[in-house]
């Protein structure tokens, strides 16, 4: 029986740590890269971020050109609801024939505004104009009326069972297009 020698290595090439251990020029630069790829994803989630957080009406009024010209969505939490029974309500002092209506689909069913339009035209109102809202996601239906429209505005909420009526918030006067109120439709 042989037995192996002492100095006989076990390993068929000697070890070269100094080389196996070294970064190469291309590891550098693919790490370099990486990093440089990692800190552009963070800024893009950071800007995208920022833009879909809190756009501001600017926003809106480019991503529908034609409806922003209509309406502006008006904030949720500044519309009022319809004064209490014991405050007397502002008399109408329009007949109804003479009260011209913009009619805003916010609820995004279609045909839901030319539906609401021929209703409200079959109460005697007259519907200048019927589009869609900016956006689709109003939780009710609102009446908005014109300063000095107040009793026209309760009286359309009234006829249509309309329980959130207001002033005109986030529209201007000039959007309606010689119209008294505004109905938007909601969930």
């Amino acid at each position: 029986m042989t037995r192996p020698r002492a100095n006989r290595s076990l390993v068929d090439h000697p070890a070269r740590l100094d080389q196996e251990l070294a970064v190469q020029p291309w590891q550098r630069a693919t790490l370099l890269l990486a990093l440089v790829a990692a800190f552009e994803l963070v800024l893009l989630i950071v800007a995208g971020g920022a833009l879909l957080a809190k756009p501001g009406p600017h926003h809106a009024a480019a991503k529908q050109p034609h409806v922003a010209a209509v309406a502006a969505k008006p904030a949720p939490q500044r519309v009022k609801p319809a004064a209490p029974a014991q405050h007397a309500a502002a008399a109408a002092q329009l007949p109804r024939r003479k009260v011209k209506l913009v009619v805003l689909n916010g609820n995004g069913h279609q045909g839901a505004a030319a539906d609401a339009a021929a209703r409200v035209e079959h109460r005697g109102y007259r519907v200048g104009l019927v589009a869609n809202a900016p956006h689709h996601d109003y939780p009710q239906t609102i009446v908005m009326y014109r300063r000095g429209f107040e009793g026209e505005g309760q009286r359309l909420a009234r006829d249509l069972g309309v329980r959130v009526v207001s002033p005109l918030d986030g529209m201007k006067p000039a959007q309606l297009h010689g119209a008294q109120a505004v109905l938007i439709l909601g969930g």
